[in-house]
C-alpha cells in the first residue's frame, strides 16, 4: 500500500515539474531566439528605438509608481481611519477602475479630448469660440498623459493591498501613540505608513507590472514603450531576434521590480496576537467630511465612471445608428467567450495539480521541487503578455513543423496545427495566468486540516481519490474566485493576443484596438463596454471580501 501511495505521490509531483518546465520554455527561448542577433536591423534598434524606448518606459513606470503611491495610500487611509457621508460606498467603488484596461481608458479620453470631441465642444459654446482652432487644451496623446491616465486606472492595486493592512493593524498601537500625543495626521506619517509599507511595495510592484505590460494605451497615446517596441519589432519589420533582444531588456525590468519589492518587505515581521482590534474610525462634519468625500470621488470618477458612462451613451448611440450589433462584433464575442473559457479551465486544472503536489509533498515533510515547481509556474504572471507570447513563437513553430512532418508520412496535408487555431492562445493565457488558479488553490488548501488527510489516507483513500472526495468539496469557493479572475483576465488580455491571434480570429480586445487604430472610436464602444462589464465581475468579489472588515467610528 506503502509503495503504491509513494507512487501515486510521485505521478502528481512529475506532472507539477511537467508544467513548471512548460512555464519556463517560453523564457528559455526568448533567450535562444537572441542569441543569433539581428543582423541589419539591431544596430538600428540599438541606436534609434531602444535608448528612447527604455527612457519613455522608465520615466512611464515612474510617473505612474509616484502617482498609485500618492492616490492608493491616501485614499485607503481616508476611507480606514475617518467617517465620512458616503464612506462606505467609496470603500468599495474604489476598486472599480479594476474592471477598465488601462487601453479602454486610454481609447475613451482619445475620443472624449479629441479637438472635435464632446469636451472642447462643450468649452467652445460656454466660451463663445467658433472656431475649432481657437481653443486647445492640453495634447492627452503624451507620456505625461499616459502616466495621469495609467495612474488613475492602476492605484487600486495599491489602495487595496494598503487598505487591507490599515484595517489589520491593530489599534492598540495607534492608540498608544495617539495617547503620547501624536496628532492624526502624524500618527499616518510616523506610525500607520512605516507599518503599511510591506504592502504599499506589492501593490505598487503589481500596478508597474501592468504598466509594463499595457501596449493599447502606450501606443494609442503615442509613447514609444519597450513594449511597443517589441510588437513593432517583430509584427512590422519582421525581426524576431531583434524584438526578442529587446523582450530581454524588459525581463530585466521585471526582475529589478521584483527585487524591490522583496527588498522593502525583507524585515516585514508579524506580532503574536490572537484577535487585533482594527482601528476606529473618526468622524468628520463639515467641510473636512466633503473634502474626503470630494479627494475620494476623484480618482473614481476619472478611472471608472466618466469612461463607463461614456462608454454606454457611445454603444447606445452606435446600436440605434447601426441597428444593432454586426455579425462581426458577435463572432469576436463568440471567440473570446469561447477561448476564455477553454483557457480558465485548462488553467485552473494546472494550477490545481501544482498546488495539490505540493500539499501531498509537505504532508511528506519535503517539498522543495514541488515548490520550486510551484514558482515556476507561477512566472507568467510577472512577465508581460507580448515577452510571452514572443517566447512561446519558436516552441509553437518547433511543434508545428514536427507533427507536419510526422502526419506527412500518412498523407496528412501540413498545417499549423497550434498556430493556426485557438490552441495558441489558450497556451499563452494559461502560462500568462497560471499563477492565479495556483494562488487560489493553495490557498485553499492551506486552510484544510491536515487531519482530513490523514483520516483519508488510513480509509485507503489513494491521492486521487482524497482530492475528488475530500479536497474538491472545500475548494468550491476557492477554485470559483479563481476561476472568475482568469477568466476575466483572459477576456481583457490583449498584447499577447496580438501577436498569437489565427488570422482572421478577432476578441473584443482585438476588435477594440483595431477600431481605435484606424480612428473609428465609436464603432469599438460596444466591444468596450462588453469587456468593462465583464471586468466588474472580480470587482465585485473583491468589495465584498473588504466588505467584511469594518468597526466602530471614533467621534474624537
Amino acid at each position: 500500500m506503502r509503495l503504491a501511495l509513494a507512487g501515486a505521490d510521485r505521478a502528481w509531483q512529475s506532472a507539477a515539474v511537467g508544467i513548471a518546465l512548460v512555464a519556463a520554455m517560453p523564457l528559455l527561448a526568448l533567450a535562444w531566439a537572441a542569441l543569433p542577433g539581428s543582423e541589419g536591423l539591431w544596430s538600428h534598434i540599438a541606436v534609434h528605438v531602444l535608448p528612447r524606448a527604455s527612457l519613455n518606459t522608465l520615466l512611464l513606470l515612474g510617473g505612474v509608481g509616484v502617482l498609485v503611491v500618492a492616490i492608493g495610500t491616501g485614499s485607503a487611509w481616508l476611507v480606514t481611519a475617518y467617517e465620512f457621508p458616503g464612506r462606505r460606498l467609496m470603500a468599495w467603488a474604489l476598486l472599480l477602475p479594476l474592471a477598465v484596461p488601462t487601453y479602454i481608458v486610454a481609447y475613451v479620453y482619445l475620443d472624449l479630448l479629441h479637438p472635435l470631441g464632446p469636451v472642447h465642444g462643450v468649452l467652445r459654446t460656454l466660451l463663445g469660440i467658433d472656431d475649432p482652432r481657437g481653443l486647445r487644451l492640453p495634447d492627452v496623446r503624451s507620456l505625461a498623459g499616459c502616466i495621469l491616465l495609467l495612474g488613475f486606472v492602476l492605484y487600486p492595486y495599491v489602495y487595496l493591498s494598503t487598505r487591507a493592512m490599515f484595517m489589520t493593524q491593530a489599534a492598540g498601537l495607534l492608540e498608544a501613540a495617539r495617547s503620547l500625543g501624536v496628532g492624526r495626521a502624524a500618527l499616518f506619517h510616523r506610525v500607520a505608513l512605516p507599518l503599511a509599507r510591506p504592502a504599499i511595495a506589492v501593490g505598487v510592484v503589481l500596478a508597474l507590472l501592468e504598466a509594463l505590460n499595457d501596449i493599447g494605451a502606450s501606443e494609442f497615446l503615442g509613447v514609444q514603450t519597450l513594449t511597443v517596441a517589441v510588437y513593432t519589432t517583430w509584427i512590422t519589420r519582421g525581426d524576431l531576434a531583434g524584438a526578442a533582444q529587446i523582450a530581454l531588456s524588459m525581463l530585466a525590468i521585471v526582475v529589478a521590480l521584483i527585487v524591490l519589492e522583496r527588498h522593502a518587505r525583507r524585515r516585514q515581521r508579524y506580532a503574536a496576537q490572537q484577535r487585533p482590534r482594527p482601528m476606529r474610525p473618526q468622524r468628520l462634519r463639515g467641510f473636512p467630511a466633503a473634502l474626503a468625500l470630494l479627494l475620494t470621488l476623484v480618482p473614481v470618477t476619472l478611472g471608472f465612471a466618466l469612461p463607463a458612462l461614456y462608454l454606454a451613451w457611445s454603444a447606445l448611440r452606435r446600436w440605434g445608428a447601426a441597428g444593432g450589433v454586426s455579425r462581426q462584433l458577435l463572432a469576436s464575442l463568440w471567440n473570446t467567450l469561447t477561448v476564455a473559457l477553454l483557457a480558465t479551465v485548462v488553467t485552473l486544472l494546472a494550477g490545481l495539480v501544482a498546488a495539490w503536489a505540493m500539499r501531498l509533498a509537505q504532508a511528506r515533510r519535503r517539498g522543495r521541487v514541488e515548490a520550486v515547481s510551484l514558482r515556476a509556474a507561477s512566472l507568467g504572471y510577472a512577465v508581460p503578455g507580448t515577452v510571452l507570447a514572443l517566447g512561446l513563437l519558436t516552441p509553437l513553430a518547433w511543434f508545428d513543423s514536427g507533427l507536419a512532418a510526422s502526419l506527412a508520412v500518412f498523407g496528412v496535408p501540413p498545417r499549423m496545427w497550434l498556430m493556426g487555431s485557438m490552441a495558441a492562445l489558450v497556451i499563452a493565457y494559461t502560462l500568462r495566468f497560471l499563477a492565479i488558479s495556483a494562488g487560489s488553490a493553495e490557498a485553499g488548501l492551506a486552510r484544510i486540516p491536515a487531519s482530513l488527510d490523514q483520516a483519508a489516507r488510513s480509509l485507503g483513500r489513494t491521492s486521487g481519490g482524497m482530492l475528488r472526495d475530500v479536497h474538491l468539496p472545500l475548494l468550491r469557493p476557492s477554485l470559483a474566485a479563481g476561476a472568475l479572475l482568469v477568466f476575466v483576465d483572459t477576456m481583457k488580455e490583449l498584447p499577447a493576443t496580438l501577436m498569437l491571434r489565427p488570422i482572421g480570429f478577432d476578441t473584443l480586445a482585438t476588435w477594440l484596438y483595431a477600431d481605435a487604430a484606424r480612428g473609428a472610436y465609436e464603432e469599438g464602444a460596444i466591444a468596450a463596454l462588453l469587456i468593462v462589464l465583464a471586468g466588474l465581475l472580480p470587482v465585485a468579489l473583491l468589495a465584498r471580501t473588504g466588505q467584511r472588515f469594518g468597526g466602530g467610528v471614533a467621534t474624537r
